[in-house]
């Protein structure tokens, strides 16, 4: 049987594109990273990477590989995430993303409340745009605004909020500048 752990060490190589951006990610050495990687390319019978002077580039196997071992992650993280508590209060980290204005302008009275309801629940809210990767546990909600439905990845699920709406305001006298031909404002 493969080593799930190998399979993490050939992850975030191939991720990192170096041994040192792997050892940097996992918190270990370039060489324990080096180990690990011969030990599941020794126990496949397959070159994952090609060492170059500008890092390391999977070969044909390592590119299918690599298409498995994220869905061995996404099945490890659907694992722990389903099962993982199950037994245990409700206590612990919660981390929260969403966008900046949801969290200044609609949220944050929510989350108060939600606070004073459990407070062995610590909540780290982080008010960004950029997306977080639910499936590495970046984050374990992620608040978005999202046109489309159909868009959103299949191990995601998502709810239906409230319409909203905007809009852009400005003078008269701006916005004829701007039709005439005046630069973005």
């Amino acid at each position: 049987m493969i080593d799930w752990d190998d399979v993490r060490y050939f992850l975030a190589a191939a991720r990192g594109g170096s041994l040192r951006a792997a050892a940097k990610r996992l918190g270990v050495n370039h060489a324990t990273v080096l180990r690990r990687i011969a030990q599941l390319e020794e126990r496949l019978g397959a070159q994952m990477f090609e060492k170059l002077p500008s890092g390391y580039r999977l070969t044909a196997a390592g590119e299918e590989v690599l298409q498995l071992a994220e869905q061995m992650e996404a099945s490890s993280h659907q694992l722990e995430t389903r099962v993982f508590g199950r037994d245990q209060s409700v206590r612990g980290l919660l981390r929260v993303t969403l966008a900046p204005t949801l969290a200044t302008h609609l949220l944050m009275p929510d989350f108060a409340d939600f606070a004073r309801l459990h407070p062995d629940i610590e909540m780290e809210i982080v008010s960004s745009g950029e997306l977080a990767n639910l499936t590495n546990r970046e984050a374990d909600v992620a608040i978005r605004v999202v046109y489309d439905r159909k868009t959103l990845p299949l191990n995601l699920h998502g709810l239906k909020g409230s319409d909203i709406f905007g809009g852009i305001y400005m003078s008269r006298d701006l916005l004829a500048a701007w039709r005439a031909g005046a630069p973005d404002p």
